[in-house]
């Protein structure tokens, strides 16, 4: 029997009404963008402009929100989370005062190229600009703070748009990007016919591949060196290189520097390690940074904490190789002579290899006798405190026993700003990457306790740590709310000095002793304050109570202990490069003061 042509017709209407996109809320569609994405945590806020996608949020099951107490510590634990395990973090905020409180969040994650994507509600599309109830521009504000922003204004461009976010966010240099999404544009059905699998932009392809002559060219250079020097940032732990960098070292045999930011690249246990440079760094890594011939800088930006004045740091003749995944970055504040464009691993892993197949040597007798240099620095042991002091607790004292007591063990340590920081960076030991969380380009207080939040929910197992001052950790301790609710058991260590330790000791130094509003007169009692948000508190006055006290906050496994070190007070950060001076312009001690 033959088939009709408007049987056809109406088969083919049929099949094609079955495999019709479904239709779905904006804010379901950004749930599902999410899933897609492998999103497990999210930390947010809610409010107005945002309910239809906390609705939405409320219908599933695989992902899990966490109720912060304030917007910055949403984003600083998305951020924190990020940091540790090398995923995008996630946060939600509301507009307006949602948005804005997110904005030191969103700029700390920015200044140290953090993968981010940061949801914020705003206010119906008719509204915008016309000063409605909680509204902000939030593209406008966040611009020059992002990697990239977007204003959804078609719920079904959604989906793409997350698409697009993410990949910004996680390739290139990283950095958070902003989604700015319109109430009515949450809750607008539209179809969905799926998440994109992959996206082309024509206006944004980061290179990978590093150049093949300007590699050997750098080989070159690194095997004809008679006081070479390896310096790397931040972005070897951002790319992934860890591995690449250590294969490198250990073949060559060079001396090797981390910044504050890349501490953990290169194990700090190694002999090879000079320690950390820059303004609080080692006598014997900022003299071979300013001595070395050729300088090979992997994922570092030169910037002012690391080589001090421009001017003085150009002094001394040498070469510099300089791989950077983002162009910007290179010969910004230094002039380098063979710049590679690249992904850090992927160059690292080319070098090797050239290494390998070249079958070269460097220079043996040249490199022996710049290791005697070397060590001739490194004995003066610009590290040294008071470590015999039985009345009064040294806080490096503090550091160096959390260190020797749990550097066989997977620990993270987060930081805040200040004294404490630097006695973080110099005295715990490095030895993995990503253990080591901290702001570093933006210096923001706060972000210690929503830091060690974010990662232990990624990392249930590990020991989380936050060492804090009494300064920074008010700026965010209503976040010990959080900590009890979504039960995520971290040790704060507060090294408290009663000032804002590093404004004061900038006060001693520059300011002949003026302390102008950086004694803190009226703190709370911690450990009250920390029985009153439900965790443990332990006040410890004597040096003999520090080991004792550390021990048992680890026993307790399942609590938050709040840990309140009473600190000398008086006790500097050394070595000290003062702001205008040259790299080996160092300040070692209050002798020099």
């Amino acid at each position: 029997m033959e088939i009709t042509k408007a049987e056809i017709a109406s088969a083919a209407a049929a099949q094609q009404h079955t495999h019709s996109p479904q239709e779905l809320m904006g804010s379901e569609i950004l749930v599902k963008a999410l899933q897609a994405e492998g999103v497990k945590y999210i930390w947010g806020y809610p409010g107005g402009a945002v309910l239809y996608i906390y609705d939405a949020l409320y219908k599933q099951d695989t992902m899990q929100h966490v109720l912060v107490r304030h917007e910055q510590a949403a984003v600083h634990a998305a951020d924190g989370y990020a940091r540790a395990t090398g995923d995008v973090g996630v946060a939600l905020v509301t507009s307006g005062p949602g948005v804005t409180n997110a904005v030191t969040g969103i700029a700390t994650a920015y200044m140290d190229s953090i993968p981010m994507v940061i949801i914020t509600g705003q206010v119906p599309t008719a509204a915008i600009g016309l000063d409605a109830f909680q509204e902000c521009d939030t593209v406008g504000i966040t611009r020059p703070i992002v990697k990239h922003n977007f204003l959804v204004k078609d719920a079904r461009d959604l989906a793409v748009t997350l698409k697009k976010a993410f990949h910004i966010a996680r390739t290139g240099r990283p950095g958070p990007v902003v989604v700015d999404i319109p109430k009515d544009v949450s809750f607008k059905k539209v179809p969905f016919e799926g998440y994109p699998q992959s996206v082309e932009m024509r206006s944004y392809n980061p290179v990978r591949k590093g150049h093949g002559g300007q590699i050997r060219k750098a080989l070159q250079l690194l095997m004809s060196a008679k006081r070479p020097y390896i310096y790397t940032g931040g972005g070897v732990l951002l790319g992934n290189a860890v591995q690449e960098l250590r294969t490198l070292v250990d073949m060559l045999g060079y001396p090797v520097t981390n910044t504050l930011m890349g501490l953990g690249a290169y194990p700090a246990s190694d002999r090879k390690f000079l320690g950390m440079l820059g303004m609080h760094g080692t006598v014997e890594a900022n003299n071979a940074m300013q001595n070395c011939d050729v300088l090979l800088a992997v994922g570092a930006r030169f910037d002012d904490r690391v080589i001090g004045n421009p001017k003085h740091f150009a002094q001394n003749e040498r070469k510099i190789i300089h791989i950077d995944i983002d162009p910007s970055s290179i010969s910004k504040r230094v002039k380098v002579d063979i710049p590679i464009v690249g992904d850090v691993k992927d160059v690292l892993t080319e070098l090797i290899s050239m290494v390998r197949e070249s079958g070269s040597r460097p220079d043996e007798a040249a490199l022996a006798a710049w290791w005697t240099t070397i060590e001739s620095w490194r004995e003066r042991d610009c590290l040294k405190y008071d470590r015999g002091n039985k009345e009064v607790i040294k806080p490096q004292y503090v550091v160096e026993t959390l260190w020797n007591m749990t550097k066989d063990s997977e620990t993270y340590i987060t930081s805040d700003v200040g004294q404490h920081q630097m006695w973080a960076a110099q005295f715990y030991r490095f030895d993995e990457p990503r253990r080591w969380i901290n702001s570093g380009g933006l210096g923001t207080m706060g972000v210690g306790i929503p830091y060690a939040m974010g990662i232990k929910l990624a990392k249930p197992d590990a020991e989380v740590f936050c060492i804090t001052g009494e300064g920074s950790v008010q700026m965010n301790i209503q976040e010990l709310s959080t900590c009890l609710q979504y039960n995520t058991p971290i040790k704060v260590v507060a090294l408290n000095n009663r000032y804002l330790g590093m404004v004061r000791q900038w006060q001693e130094i520059e300011y002949s002793g003026r302390y102008s509003h950086s004694y803190m007169d009226a703190l709370p009692n911690f450990v009250k304050l920390a029985e009153a948000y439900g965790h443990v508190g332990l006040l410890i006055e004597h040096p003999r109570d520090v080991e004792p006290a550390l021990r048992e906050a680890r026993k307790l496994k399942d609590r938050t202990v709040f840990l309140d070190f009473r600190t000398d007070p008086t006790e500097n950060v050394f070595p000290m490069v003062q702001a205008g001076k040259g790299l080996t312009e160092m300040l070692l001690g209050s002798e020099d003061l």
